[in-house]
């Protein structure tokens, strides 16, 4: 713990001399790598750590989560279009009553495609598909055979609406979602459903784009943040369980080489409530293109960079 609170602060006094950005670029906006929905942009990035603590009504859980995407292909833009990824993570639940259990949940393994973007617009729409494969311990992955479905995605900056007056300030908001319907191929048909949103307000676009107010460092990174999550697992064609619905809300600090979110959630529907009474979610994601040129911007069409 103590080498990785050093690796961080070093990351930390290294960013603040940077002007640049590595990650989730759309014309003029920096979209942020969200905790829950799933980032549109095909990227070069290590969620090195996804740590979350969730109390419910029969006790308390424990996860650290990880991923690695790597982009394959950028056009003559430099834009990033294809990129392939996968990750999992270690939990340990803790109920008021009896033995706990701790393990791996399973993998996923993913390939996403952006087909259709607008620098003009700040606008990219992708594919994404996904496997999730049984790979974890008993009793800690939610399912037991592999799913595969598709997760369509989409973001959108709204540097393009008219710099007047009041309305400018609504100019560094940024939203991005999915959509994801991954059903089960074998055993019994248990499908995962989910849709997720994030809506943020960018301090640096803020202050580069519309009006500088003065924000300094830390601050002028920031990125104020919420996610709406939708999550359900249909089973059989016409019976289903009932769908949970959270708020995400947090803040994210965006640099040039890495960012650090912090969020918590809250139940929004009487499903939801009984599997989260508190919780705190977190992410470290390093853009390592900015860190290993070298091997970062490596990609099949256009090979090492020079």
């Amino acid at each position: 713990m103590k080498k990785l609170i050093a690796f961080v602060f070093m990351f930390y006094v290294f960013a603040g001399a940077r002007a640049g950005w590595a990650h989730g670029v759309v014309g003029d906006y920096v979209f942020l790598e969200p905790i829950i929905t799933q980032d549109p942009t095909p990227a070069n990035e290590l969620d090195i750590l996804q740590p979350s603590w969730v109390r419910g009504s029969d006790g308390n859980s424990y996860s650290i989560a990880f991923s690695l995407e790597k982009v394959l292909w950028i056009d003559e833009n430099h834009m990033p279009r294809f990129s392939i990824g996968g990750g999992s993570g270690w939990q340990h639940q803790s109920p008021f009553r009896g033995p706990g259990s701790q393990g791996f949940a399973g993998s996923t393994i993913l390939a996403k495609w952006a087909f259709f973007y607008s620098l003009e617009h700040e606008f990219l729409a992708s594919l994404s598909m996904q496997i999730q494969l049984p790979t974890g311990n008993t009793g800690i992955q939610d399912s037991s055979h592999t799913r595969l479905g598709p997760v369509f995605l989409w973001e959108k900056g709204m540097g393009d609406l008219p710099n007047w007056s009041v309305l400018k300030y609504l100019r560094p908001l940024g939203i991005q979602t999915d959509f994801g319907y991954v059903p089960a191929i074998g055993g019994p048909t248990e499908h995962h459903m989910f849709a997720d949103a994030v809506i943020e307000y960018s301090l640096s676009y803020l202050s580069n784009n519309v009006k500088d107010i003065g924000l300094k460092w830390p601050l002028r990174n920031m990125f104020l943040f919420n996610e709406i999550n939708y999550d359900q697992l249909i089973t059989g064609p016409s019976g289903q369980r009932f769908p949970s619905l959270l708020a995400t809300p947090g803040l994210a600090f965006v640099s040039y080489h890495f960012e650090v979110a912090l969020g918590t959630q809250f139940a929004l529907n009487n499903a939801a409530v009984p599997g989260n009474h508190a919780a705190i979610v977190g992410l470290i994601d390093v853009f390592y293109d900015s860190i290993i040129p070298k091997f970062g911007n490596w990609t099949i069409n256009k090979g090492f960079p020079r």
